[in-house]
């Protein structure tokens, strides 16, 4: 008799554990409905088309241009059904991180080894030294105005601080800042009156004015984060900005 009553309470225990299941199941799928879905994520490329360090992607005349194809030092397009084609090998082991075009057609990238912003030629894919300071940290990321001026973030890892540079159109540099954190993601507003940069291990948002000169002023937080470090940074035509966080499997924050 007793031997039954627990079989029984057994039966009972397994068929609450199910139903509790079911209501979290539904639970989920009700908090998941109600949030709003910006974009759904999907492979473009085959496993391993690039190296662990895959960077830079940018989007010019239909292709992506995407840093590290098969190898470090390169550089591949990528169209939309993801076929894959090397562009250019760069020279004397330089590495680019980030990958911009001037208002000419010609690409601008952030060469950390070598402290360098390099300049490629679309036509003859020559690659030359655009820009060169002994004071390079390493480049790490690069945006572009309508005035062809860049904006560099530049980060020592191993000090755990940054700076942020300015490249005129004419190669000209001048350093805006030196007393940040690891900078990493940088980007300007729609309208260039607004840059962003973060700091990758301090995980802050910095927000500056830009003159019409390319100089930067009122320095703000825009955003902080609790854990895992920033990386790339993109706004879209409305202003809003998208930020990488890595470590932060599927997440993008906008």
């Amino acid at each position: 008799m007793l031997a039954g009553v627990q079989h029984k309470r057994l039966e009972l225990n397994i068929v609450m554990k199910k139903i509790f299941s079911v209501f979290i199941l539904l639970g989920l799928l009700t908090v998941a409905c109600n949030q709003e879905q910006l974009f759904v994520a999907s492979d473009l490329t085959a496993e391993n088309t690039f190296s662990q360090n895959i960077e830079g992607p940018t989007w010019r005349n239909g292709l992506f241009y995407v840093v590290n194809f098969e190898k470090d030092g390169t550089v591949a397009t990528v169209d939309m059904e993801g076929n894959t084609n090397l562009f250019v090998t760069l020279p004397d082991s330089s590495n680019a991180n980030a990958i911009q075009f001037n208002s000419k057609g010609e690409m601008l990238l952030a060469d950390w080894p070598k402290h360098n912003i390099l300049k490629v030629n679309m036509e003859t894919k020559v690659v030359s030294v655009f820009a060169h300071d002994s004071l390079f940290n390493q480049p790490n990321d690069i945006c572009i105005n309508s005035k062809d001026q860049l904006f560099a973030s530049d980060p020592s890892w191993k000090n755990g601080n940054g700076q942020i540079w300015r490249i005129d159109a004419d190669g000209k540099i001048t350093l805006l800042l030196d007393s940040l954190g690891t900078t990493n993601g940088i980007e300007l507003s729609p309208d260039e009156k607004t840059l962003y940069v973060n700091e990758s291990v301090q995980r802050n948002i910095w927000a500056f004015d830009v003159d019409e000169s390319g100089n930067i002023s009122n320095k703000r937080k825009f955003a902080e984060f609790p854990d895992f470090g920033f990386d790339g940074m993109k706004c879209d035509r409305d202003g809003n900005l998208y930020v990488t966080r890595h470590g932060k499997i599927g997440r993008a924050h906008v």
